[in-house]
């Protein structure tokens, strides 16, 4: 709050936000666990995979620093058709099983190993908040604000903006209320992933004329930190157990050993057979690239298989 009389007035909004909070804490599987987070925005697609949005990125909410968050991951299905979904510890600059498992594979100089490097390795996202400013496919959106995650073409997109390649361009901070600018969201169905290629920044402009309002709308903000705050990850050894379960790897095995060893047949895998994990595995392999894209709920729909 930036001051006593703010407080006051949003008293009863408190009130009923701290409730809001409280219901997922005590009840986590309606929380974005193993459900949909109903705060963060997702574009709305027409059956042949091409939409269209405006948007505006806000600034960082209240006591934090920095606009934007990324966050690493990991999501794949291993040769005992279970799947490994889960951060990456690398995301608060710790060591993780799954990038030094990587590191062994790929050191081994084995090719097959190599490959499957490709397979297991992490996927980058960013949270931000937005303001829809125009959803035609869902305009009960309009004017509110959203977390939204999105990949690194979007943020690109946002980077070259604020550190233009050419001397005659003037650095734009797409971030700012009054300075930035709102970003055209176009999607097309490119090779069966969506493509961001064509969205683009609109000239710069203040959201709205009314710094009342654009108090408001920054005070609406959600907290973005709490994507990288360590007690959202699990431990080393939790995800070691679980990447070694997943793997069908000895739980006696070092690194070292597991990497120098050849690689699972595909063959002899449950997916090689007509089961239920066998269309599963089919899908195009994740990367940073893809991650803002529909397979995202695929991999929440596993992601509770997996649980």
């Amino acid at each position: 709050m930036s001051d006593f009389a703010s407080m006051k007035r949003s008293s009863t909004e408190s009130l009923s936000k701290l409730t809001e909070e409280l219901t997922k804490i005590n009840n986590p599987q309606q929380g974005n666990q193993n459900g949909p987070d109903d705060r963060i925005w997702k574009p709305t697609v027409d059956k042949a995979g091409n939409g269209y949005a405006v948007i505006r990125f806000l600034p960082a909410p209240a006591n934090e620093d920095v606009p934007f968050v990324r966050v690493w991951d990991h999501g794949f299905q291993g040769p005992t058709g279970q799947w490994y979904i889960e951060k990456s510890l690398t995301t608060i600059s710790q060591k993780d099983p799954v990038s030094e498992y990587n590191t062994m594979l790929w050191n081994s100089g084995i090719e097959s190993n190599k490959d499957l490097v490709r397979k297991y390795k992490r996927r980058l996202s960013f949270y931000s908040n937005i303001l829809v400013v125009s959803d035609p496919g869902n305009p009960a959106n309009e004017g509110k604000v959203f977390l939204y995650k999105y990949g690194k073409k979007i943020f690109d997109k946002l980077n070259d903006l604020m550190n233009p390649q050419f001397q005659d361009e003037t650095p734009v901070n797409p971030f700012d209320l009054w300075q930035g600018a709102n970003f055209k969201l176009k999607i097309r169905k490119v090779e069966g992933y969506r493509n961001y290629d064509k969205s683009e920044f609109d000239s710069q402009s203040a959201l709205y004329d009314d710094d009342e309002k654009l108090e408001s709308v920054w005070k609406s903000e959600y907290s973005i930190q709490e994507f990288v705050d360590p007690k959202q990850f699990k431990s080393y050894d939790e995800l070691r157990t679980k990447l070694y379960r997943v793997l069908a790897l000895g739980e006696t095995q070092s690194t070292e050993e597991v990497a120098s060893a050849p690689a699972p047949s595909e063959e002899a895998a449950p997916w090689s057979t007509n089961t239920p994990t066998a269309a599963a595995a089919q899908a195009p392999e994740m990367n940073s690239q893809s991650a803002d894209a529909e397979d995202d709920d695929a991999m929440a729909f596993f992601q509770k298989l997996a649980n």
